[in-house]
């Protein structure tokens, strides 16, 4: 079946030195896998592997077997093209590590446009604004909608957010944050994208990123940590 949609990149490995095998988050289909033969080959090579960095947004055509095997592009075009998302060193590192959380963490294998839209939207915000120093800690709460795992907010002003069951406790539990954890989980879920970025200081960006990966870790069966972590730690110390 031959397939017109959008396409965010969510990987791209190497498969025998000169080929890709990259892995797309289509508006269309969900998750699909495609073979890019010669990718490091050729007058147009380079052109090739800059349509395949970390998130970045396609239109494709390509044909669909649906028979759990790879499938493969007829045609490939940048949907919108990042202004600044591949020029900045820090949104660069915020994408390569969130392209990994996303790789780890979307499993489905059909169809979820209004998650495609939610992606999308986030990262043109993104490519856009200066100030997003929050972002990543933003985008994975989010997340946790379409992945089943939102935190149960009805008993917010409870002192304690429990890891395991997603809800706010008035007990301190062996799995529950402790109290200065938890209330900076609450600014966290109250913010927007255009909220202040100067909310947070640096350290607690740094815990709210290490309470997130831990709530990731509970709820996503098999999940990773991202290689990236560390890089990611890095630039934004």
């Amino acid at each position: 079946m031959l397939v017109k949609t959008k396409a965010i990149v969510l990987s791209a490995i190497k498969y025998q030195g000169k080929s890709l095998i990259v892995k797309c988050f289509t508006q269309s289909d969900g998750l699909k896998s495609y073979f890019v033969p010669s990718a490091f080959s050729g007058k147009k090579s380079n052109q090739k592997i800059a349509y395949f960095q970390p998130l970045t947004i396609l239109e494709i055509e390509a044909s669909h077997k649906n028979k759990g095997s790879l499938e493969h592009f007829k045609e490939i075009k940048l949907a919108t093209p990042y202004h600044s998302i591949n020029t900045d060193i820090f949104k660069s590192t915020i994408v390569i590590f969130l392209s990994e959380m996303l790789h780890h963490s979307i499993c489905e294998e059909e169809k979820n446009v209004t998650l495609f839209s939610f992606l999308e939207t986030a990262l043109l915000w993104l490519d856009t604004h200066e100030e997003t120093a929050n972002f990543h800690l933003i985008l994975l709460l989010e997340m946790t909608k379409f992945l089943g795992f939102y935190p149960d907010t009805s008993e917010v002003n409870l002192p304690f957010f429990e890891l395991n069951e997603g809800v706010f406790s008035s007990f301190h539990g062996i799995s529950c944050l402790s109290d200065h954890e938890t209330f900076l989980f609450k600014k966290l879920i109250g913010l927007k994208l255009d909220s202040d970025q100067k909310i947070f200081a640096g350290t607690e960006r740094q815990l709210l990123l290490k309470i997130l990966l831990d709530y990731y870790s509970v709820h996503l069966h098999g999940f990773k940590k991202p290689k990236s972590l560390e890089v990611l730690k890095e630039v934004f110390s």
